[in-house]
């Protein structure tokens, strides 16, 4: 039995980990890749995530609270958060960009 317990507890760090991940990523995100992307609102998203974020820490695995948070982390992950780096031109917003000359392989300089 004590193999399992240490496995559940092993999975709650993962879902709380996952829903910090989103609920962080989307706290740096800029407010109007949201409204750009049609993916609710910056706030929206914030609580939600931060929501499922403490019922994963608060609640039991066993219970359906966790499973709805983890769906919503989900949700965030895969579908608002590449549409936000679409929106945003690929990049998170806190990364330096490179200049327009730039290539896969670095600045095109042509051809010197």
């Amino acid at each position: 039995m004590l193999g399992f317990a240490g496995f559940l507890g092993i999975l709650k760090i993962l879902l709380m980990a996952l829903a910090a991940f989103g609920l962080f990523d989307a706290a740096f995100r800029r407010e109007d890749a949201f409204r750009a992307a049609d993916k609710q609102n910056k706030v929206f998203w914030l609580i939600i995530l931060a929501i499922a974020l403490a019922v994963s820490y608060l609640f039991s695995i066993f219970s359906f609270l966790p499973v709805i948070g983890v769906i919503a982390s989900i949700v965030y992950i895969v579908d608002v958060r590449p549409a936000l780096k679409q929106v945003s031109g690929g990049g998170n917003g806190w990364r330096r960009r490179g200049s327009s000359s730039d290539g896969p392989y670095g600045p095109y300089n042509g051809g010197r």
